[in-house]
């Protein structure tokens, strides 16, 4: 498993035991799992952003104190959330990510993924050439995620 999974495992561990708020020093956390404390910053910018479905607070010195919020909404307003948060152009791999994070938010069922998954894979869309691949995607996936609300 490489580190940024780990890290990123570990804080997902903590939002689930702490209602939905991690609270932790960037140092410590570091320390704990042998790594820089920019690995932590690195997963924490790049996989709990408010598209994700979090919030993050940072405070300077000390060890650099992070809360982790998960927003409470329910799984329509997530998935409405995301969907107007898409531009108009998505690559697959964060496509996938957002799928991923539908799962681990429990706003769709792991059928609904693989379908949307599979809609949306470059292996589908490979007969458009960028980068209008790409703005088919995010025009199919939003539609996708609205029939899922609706």
């Amino acid at each position: 498993m490489k580190i940024s999974d780990l890290i990123e495992e570990i804080i997902k561990e903590m939002l689930d035991n702490e209602d939905g708020v991690a609270s932790f020093r960037r140092n410590e956390l570091a320390y704990r799992l042998n790594c820089v404390p920019s690995q932590i910053n690195y997963v924490i910018n790049s996989r709990f952003t408010n598209d994700h479905g979090y919030t993050v607070e940072s405070k300077r010195g000390g060890g650099g104190n992070i809360t982790i919020t998960r927003i409470k909404l329910d799984n329509d307003g997530y998935l409405m959330h995301i969907a107007s948060s898409i531009g108009n152009s998505i690559t697959q791999n964060v496509a996938y990510t957002f799928i991923k994070n539908f799962l681990d938010y429990g706003a769709v069922t792991n059928k609904e993924a693989q379908l949307i998954a599979s809609a949306i894979s470059d292996n589908v869309l490979r007969i458009v050439e960028q980068p209008g691949r790409d703005i088919l995607r995010a025009s199919i996936f939003k539609n996708m995620i609205v029939s899922i609300i609706s």
